[in-house]
């Protein structure tokens, strides 16, 4: 599965490369879009598995670190809002439908091989960690990108905890 999550993602990025290039805060900002979705995938497969008397020991961990991961994605969606990010209609209408599709794709992945879907995660948010990187490669004033940056990585490094805990 490993193999198919690398192709799949790298298929995702040269069209996000494509279609983003040099438009770096409408990218974030659809990157952020997408980025939430995992999270709240995996909290609703976790709520699921907790209602039906199916919790492990993972489980409380699991869903207290993907809603704080939940609310610090919507803090950098927030962040690329308001520097317009998300002015444009395509922009919207892209991340809206890609969203949904990848929600429920992550939904039932995350049901039937955690760890695949776990490391399909880790690799979108070690692809954000190098894109804000990248950005702050010619505007090393930006702290809060800085931040962003910050934080993508230790969503790499969480996920691939989790990996290690299923």
């Amino acid at each position: 599965m490993r193999k198919l999550n690398d192709a799949l993602l790298g298929i995702t990025v040269a069209i996000i490369d494509f279609i983003y290039r040099g438009l770096p805060i409408q990218r974030f900002w659809v990157l952020e879009t997408i980025a939430r979705a995992p999270y709240f995938a995996f909290l609703s497969v976790l709520h699921l598995r907790e209602s039906l008397g199916l919790r492990t020991e993972a489980h409380y961990f699991l869903m207290k670190e993907h809603f704080a991961q939940t609310i610090n994605e919507t803090e950098h969606l927030i962040e690329m809002e308001s520097r317009g990010g998300s002015d444009r209609w395509f922009d919207r209408f892209f991340a809206y439908h890609l969203v949904f599709i990848y929600y429920w794709i992550l939904v039932v992945y995350y049901a039937v091989a955690p760890v695949s879907a776990y490391h399909l995660n880790a690799g979108i948010e070690y692809h954000a960690t190098e894109t804000y990187l990248n950005y702050l490669w010619d505007h090393q004033e930006d702290t809060k990108i800085a931040e962003i940056a910050t934080d993508e990585m230790n969503h790499y490094i969480e996920l691939n905890r989790a990996m290690a805990m299923l």
